[in-house]
């Protein structure tokens, strides 16, 4: 691991959020983005070295619009930046660590990305982001 890559903030609506965070962190969001395969509409806002990641469902079986039914809005996830997604996973795993997909996948802002149970990490979602080659 090597940093912080993001934070994760589930939200009802990103049009009610994004001016919310946009006053709060004294910056408009720098890229707004859907991702079809989970369900989620997104907004980043940068903050220095760190990243704000807000997430906002597309249907009512998203992981986001679950987690907002289950918990409400909120912390939603850490991502952490790894150089190299797969072995981490690979060390991961090795360690006990569940991981919720066996391989890699699209995320947002150019990541592959695999997120590790919260069951084994202290109730916290766990991503792991690689950026894109290319």
């Amino acid at each position: 691991m090597r940093k912080i890559e993001h934070i994760g903030i589930a939200v009802k609506e990103l049009a009610v959020s994004n001016p919310v965070f946009a006053k709060i962190l004294n910056t408009e969001p720098y890229k707004s983005e859907s991702v079809a395969s989970e369900g989620v509409n997104t907004s980043f806002f940068q903050v220095g070295e760190n990243k704000i990641e807000l997430l906002e469902a597309t249907n009512p079986e998203s992981p986001i619009a679950k987690f907002i039914e289950k918990k409400g809005e909120g912390i939603h996830h850490i991502a952490f930046d790894v150089e190299d997604i797969i072995l981490e996973m690979q060390r991961l795993e090795k360690e006990g660590f569940v991981l919720l997909n066996k391989e890699p996948k699209n995320g947002a802002d150019n990541k592959l990305v695999c997120f590790l149970h919260p069951k084994h990490t202290n109730g916290v979602l766990i991503e792991l982001c690689q950026e894109k080659a290319g």
